[in-house]
């Protein structure tokens, strides 16, 4: 793990902006992270991400792993006595350490990568398809054949699809894609 750094007095309110949520509210009573299903495995919890945020501690937040483990089940917001989601702020801080040059958590963005191409192409999530990109992409997937054997049955139970099925209004899925490209272009 990092060490602190100089904070950025900035870095809260810039997240609290982009993220939309009131981060700067929170008292820190950590019920966040007692309800997350993943904190186990973050590196900072939820309620020390959001404590970092709030002390300008740029470098140590969107240099963890802790970010891209979100899974954005939203339990945080649900115990949060302030109603603080910190899924949006999660979305958020991955996006800015993307910016800022942060290297991702390889397993992680490639899984999100592989769901959101997935969708673009097709309209919606084609299992098969997805998993094939994301197992292809993923480096750390050295084991590209390790979940044959669940997608063997789960393709015979008639939950894999080999062939994708589009959405009727594909056109209108890509027209948001274009969309979201020329904001982050503008941005």
């Amino acid at each position: 793990m990092a060490t602190a750094c100089e904070p950025d007095l900035t870095f809260g309110r810039l997240v609290q902006e982009r993220c939309q949520e009131p981060i700067l509210g929170c008292y820190y009573c950590q019920k966040c992270t007692a309800g997350c299903p993943v904190a186990f495995a973050m590196d900072y919890k939820p309620a020390q991400v959001l404590r970092l945020v709030q002390l300008g501690q740029k470098d140590l937040v969107l240099g963890s792993t802790a970010i891209w483990m979100c899974v954005g089940c939203e339990a945080c917001g649900t115990r949060c006595p302030n109603r603080i989601r910190l899924a949006p702020m999660f979305d958020t801080l991955r996006y800015m350490a993307l910016e800022g040059g942060y290297k991702p958590e390889p397993a992680v963005y490639w899984l999100h990568r592989s769901f959101l191409d997935s969708i673009r192409l097709w309209g919606r999530v084609h299992e098969m398809s997805m998993l094939a990109q994301y197992k292809t992409h993923n480096l750390l997937g050295k084991d590209f054949i390790a979940d044959m054997k669940v997608a063997l049955y789960l393709f015979v139970k008639g939950k894999i699809l080999s062939l994708p099925e589009r959405v009727h209004r594909l056109a209108e899925v890509r027209r948001l894609y274009k969309r979201q490209a020329a904001a982050e272009v503008e941005s």
